[in-house]
């Protein structure tokens, strides 16, 4: 990635609708992904675990951190049925008894912190990022092209979107990611989103963000940094040093 000044921004709409939404942004560089260690394997499967314990599959959705999420997209008027919020579909896959296949280091890193706090957590390689990054909502002709396949799609207007300029690096908040900031064996520069609706404090997602980064360094190496955004603080640098 560039070390020209980029920058990653909430749009002020977004506050406006979700006043006490916060993102904590982690970014790690000089990163080394690759296959997981056992290590981080039975970490993995332990998280799985603990959350058969404490959940059920016919109750799942009305646990705060699901329901807080399945509020939000109505609100929007997104059907959390039909587009399930990350967080919930990847929960009840666990409790349906799948496991999660290990994907990489990097993405299991924050599956591992999905499951354990409940909370939408996912990685964008920001290697492949030229430009500013903002999460806002979409006029709706911007691109997004999905992961694993190659078909065009635009999104509605309003929905909200995480773009890269008019390219759309996730659909509908949290739902689904886009091929172009896929975290790859190649990849040495991440941010992950670490999404916090209430019931979540500001200061768990702080402690989410400093255990992601404690995970990194012990498993990938590298330098990171972290920041809340939030109402009061909507933008960040994007570049090592800010």
């Amino acid at each position: 990635m560039s070390q020209s000044e980029l920058y990653y921004t909430i749009s002020d709409d977004i506050f406006l609708q979700f006043p006490r939404y916060v993102r904590g942004v982690v970014l790690a560089f000089d990163v080394k992904n690759g296959q997981s260690p056992a290590e981080l394997v039975s970490m993995l499967r332990a998280e799985e675990t603990s959350l058969r314990g404490r959940l059920n599959i016919e109750t799942a959705a009305e646990h705060p951190r699901l329901a807080s999420w399945r509020e939000a997209y109505r609100a929007l008027e997104v059907n959390p049925n039909k587009f399930r919020p990350s967080i919930e579909a990847m929960t009840r896959r666990v409790l349906q008894n799948q496991e999660l296949p290990p994907i990489g280091t990097l993405v299991d890193i924050g599956n591992i912190i999905s499951l354990r706090h409940l909370l939408p957590t996912g990685g964008h390689s920001i290697d492949v990022v030229k430009q500013d990054i903002e999460l806002r909502k979409a006029v709706g002709d911007e691109v997004f092209i999905p992961f694993g396949s190659e078909e065009v799609e635009n999104p509605l207007p309003s929905e909200i979107i995480f773009v890269e300029g008019k390219t759309v690096l996730t659909r509908r908040w949290t739902w689904r990611q886009a091929n172009h900031t896929l975290v790859l064996p190649t990849t040495t520069a991440i941010e992950y989103n670490v999404d916090g609706l209430p019931p979540v404090p500001i200061s768990e997602v702080e402690d989410i963000c400093r255990e992601i980064a404690e995970l990194i360094t012990q498993f990938c190496g590298g330098r990171t940094r972290f920041e809340i955004l939030s109402a009061e603080h909507p933008r960040m640098m994007l570049t090592e040093n800010p």
